[in-house]
């Protein structure tokens, strides 16, 4: 991960360079040589081209170039010490104040919110083909080792959603709540709710269509649920191997319909780890889960300091 940036970096060993005769002398005696803004600069101008074809977005790259500009220009550093661990030391502290800005626990939350209503109603969101489907049963095997739950196929759009989810309730041995393909999905995951209030189940997990080819009727459809069903979590659900493309869907998500937060699926071949950091700053929401793998218990809770020492591992 981060192979680009990483080679970037290790070359800076070679770029520091004392600056005037005055300037040694005044280093040698003081043992330290301080960073100047221009250096600074022509570091940034590399780190920036790396940062981008890891699949950062622009407008995250340029709030990292702000950061560590403001962190390293005027900076003393002794002499000898490596400006590559500088850089690198720095660049993960940015990196995970982004991924940690407004992170919340989804455990304690699930926990407090069941202590306040019951059932808990969250909505999951994304296109198709991302990994919604198996995300939400992954969720929901997590759960059920403390939580009864109960999902709900709002996805009556896509042909065969039905069936996929269906196929997936079974083999957890979960109820689903169904209705027929082309159904109004704010009904299907209604009755879903209705059903768990009367059986005493705590959790209702609702799949969505995300038909990016007619966004009018998606928004209709997702502003329907949200006003009718309450949700209280609604989950944006991705693919972190793609990128900008990702991030950009995260951003439509978001403004059309407002998420809580993102679980990002495919990590484990991720060969980028970029997609993480721009859906965090993009959205301003946090990163919940990351999936790793086919079978249900493969989804890990998401951890900024164990993302950012994988990218640089």
């Amino acid at each position: 991960m981060f192979k680009a940036l990483k080679e970037k970096l290790q070359q800076l060993k070679e770029k520091v360079d004392l600056g005037s005769v005055g300037e040694k002398v005044s280093a040698i005696a003081s043992g330290e040589v301080i960073i100047s803004e221009e250096k600074v600069d022509e570091v940034l101008d590399e780190l920036e081209v790396a940062l981008l074809e890891s699949d950062v977005a622009f407008e995250v790259v340029s709030e990292i170039r702000e950061s560590l500009k403001g962190r390293l220009a005027g900076r003393r550093k002794k002499i000898g010490e490596s400006l590559y661990k500088i850089v690198e030391n720095e660049l993960k502290a940015v990196l995970v104040e982004i991924l940690q800005k407004n992170q919340f626990d989804f455990d304690e939350f699930v926990s407090k919110r069941l202590k306040e209503k019951k059932p808990l109603n969250i909505i999951f969101v994304g296109v198709n083909g991302t990994g919604k489907t198996t995300t939400i049963a992954k969720v929901a095997k997590r759960l059920m080792n403390k939580y009864s739950v109960v999902i709900a196929a709002g996805d009556t759009f896509r042909a065969g959603a039905i069936e996929q989810i269906e196929e997936h309730a079974k083999r957890l041995g979960i109820r689903l709540i169904k209705h027929n393909p082309g159904s109004d999905p704010t009904a299907v995951i209604f009755d879903a709710l209705k059903h768990a209030e009367s059986k005493g189940i705590d959790i209702v997990l609702a799949d969505t269509a995300g038909r990016m080819h007619t966004k009018k009727n998606l928004l209709d459809q997702l502003e329907k649920i949200k006003r009718v069903t309450k949700p209280d979590l609604i989950i944006f659900v991705d693919e972190s191997v793609a990128g900008n493309d990702a991030v950009e869907r995260a951003r439509m998500f978001n403004e059309m319909i407002g998420i809580n937060g993102s679980i990002l699926t495919k990590i484990d071949a991720d060969a980028k780890g970029g997609t993480a950091i721009s859906i965090s700053y993009v959205t301003q929401k946090p990163v919940l889960f990351l999936g790793n793998g086919q079978n249900y218990e493969d989804l890990v809770k998401f951890n900024a300091d164990w993302l950012v020492e994988r990218i640089f591992s």
